[in-house]
């Protein structure tokens, strides 16, 4: 686009060193359709640029991301050209978005005073998810809360461990025993389907087998997803330098757990396959962008290996969320027909039903019956189904199937004809001159000037 042609530029950023949080406002822009009027997206490293005509479609835009993400906002206006004589100037508009630094499933070391004023919930949570609040949740207990982003913004804090893929380890699941929590009246009230969620896992890192037999027992608020030989994230404190005095303490005094379970794999992913990837039966659709042309060409490579690992990472984390699922679009990928393709006539494995049940109270995978179809816009039904579909049919059906798909064309005047109007041909037309042109005839003026009169 031309640099003259926008008015309001709307500037995105936040300060990690990923773009999963861009990957999920991608998706939340494109079910949404919030980007309608812009004229063009520019992507960084940090964020992205997004160019309005007007500056009203820009308020619109980012009263949209005030809604699904915690923002801290700053206008400012540059002048480009100023009318003396009739006191007009015209501005151009930046208006800078920066979002929260803290993601989904960033494990956080509460302040004291914070910590109570979200009704006394333990210090150490996790990142559950990331709306207009921030809601945090006690891996322990199943404690949850949430955090305005006034509450933020006044004191900003940092995780102690950000949700990196070099951060997070993977853990091979034993055994596990569900607990019952009794209500604790000092502390708000956690809810019963929390409550529910809450399991003892025994545990042991994958890179562990047959090298040693250490072992970790721990509570976890995923435990209700997890059974015998799954794979699970998540973050070895024994490993961990926390920067808080409070912290270190409190470990010392064995009040912190050893493991922190995050989320559970599915499909390849937890089997280790390195094409796992690539057999996943959803896709996501992507927006229209433009690469910033300031990076440099020697970062390229680097960057893109970044973007595809950020990217694979957004989707297991897809993969584990019901409610991320439910506030974007999946589609049907390739892969998917082709499994149904090859599964089509085959008979269910005696087995079936018993991993069912199984599976029964895992409530995060991604169902196929939710799944959308790739939207298609053609000119009809292809020619090989439809001649396909005439040698099934009499010659009467099939006349009537070929005539559904050909444009009808008519002669001049056929089709006025037709619908009982009168039809004055293009040459007669352009010969008529301006007294036999027709005239609106109405008797309203006359009526009302005859009965003014005889008052």
């Amino acid at each position: 686009f031309r640099q003259g042609s926008w008015k309001s530029l709307v500037q995105v950023r936040q300060r990690v060193g990923h773009k999963r949080t861009f990957l999920y406002l991608e998706q939340l822009i494109l079910k949404h359709n919030s980007h309608r009027g812009c004229l063009s997206i520019e992507t960084f490293r940090d964020g992205m640029d997004f160019y309005f005509p007007d500056r009203g479609k820009a308020a619109r835009f980012i009263s949209f991301l005030e809604d699904v993400v915690p923002t801290k906002i700053k206008v400012s206006k540059k002048l480009i050209g100023k009318d003396d004589k009739n006191n007009t100037a015209n501005y151009k508009y930046t208006s800078f978005v920066e979002i929260c630094p803290l993601c989904k499933d960033d494990l956080v070391y509460l302040p004291a005073k914070l910590a109570r004023t979200l009704g006394n919930i333990p210090r150490i949570v996790l990142i559950k998810n990331i709306s207009c609040l921030i809601h945090v949740i006690d891996p322990m207990s199943g404690q949850t809360a949430s955090m305005s982003p006034e509450q933020f913004w006044r004191d900003p804090i940092r995780p102690i461990i950000t949700a990196a893929r070099a951060r997070l380890a993977r853990f091979v699941i034993l055994g596990k025993e569900p607990i019952v929590l009794r209500p604790n009246l000092s502390r708000r009230g956690t809810t019963s389907k929390n409550r529910s969620k809450l399991a003892s896992v025994t545990l042991a890192k994958e890179a562990d087998l047959g090298v040693n037999d250490v072992q970790f027992e721990e509570r976890s608020h995923v435990g209700y997803l997890m059974k015998s030989g799954d794979v699970c994230l998540g973050y070895d404190l024994t490993e961990t330098q926390f920067v808080e005095d409070d912290a270190e303490r409190m470990r010392a005094d064995g009040k912190l757990p050893n493991v922190i379970v995050v989320r559970k794999l599915y499909g390849g992913v937890a089997a280790g396959d390195s094409n796992a990837a690539k057999t996943r039966i959803w896709k996501l659709q992507r927006l229209d962008v433009e690469v910033a042309e300031d990076l440099r060409a020697r970062t390229a490579k680097k960057d893109a290996e970044m973007d595809d690992l950020d990217e694979e990472d957004f989707m297991r984390e897809v993969e584990a969320d019901k409610d991320m699922q439910r506030n974007m679009n999946l589609y049907k990928s390739e892969q998917l027909k082709k499994k149904r393709a090859e599964a089509e006539g085959a008979a269910a494995p005696e087995n079936q039903s018993a991993e069912d049940d199984e599976e029964d109270d895992d409530d995060q995978q991604v169902n196929i019956d939710e799944l959308l179809d790739g939207l298609v816009i053609d000119d009809g039904p292809d020619v090989a189904d439809l001649k396909k579909d005439k040698d099934m049919m009499d010659e009467n059906e099939a006349w009537e199937a070929t005539a559904k798909f050909t444009p009808k064309f008519f002669n001049e005047g056929e089709k006025a004809a037709k619908d009982g109007i009168s039809y004055v041909p293009r040459d007669d037309a352009n010969q008529i001159r301006d007294k036999d042109t027709a005239k609106p005839v109405s008797d309203f003026g006359e009526q009302y000037m005859d009965a003014k009169l005889k008052k």
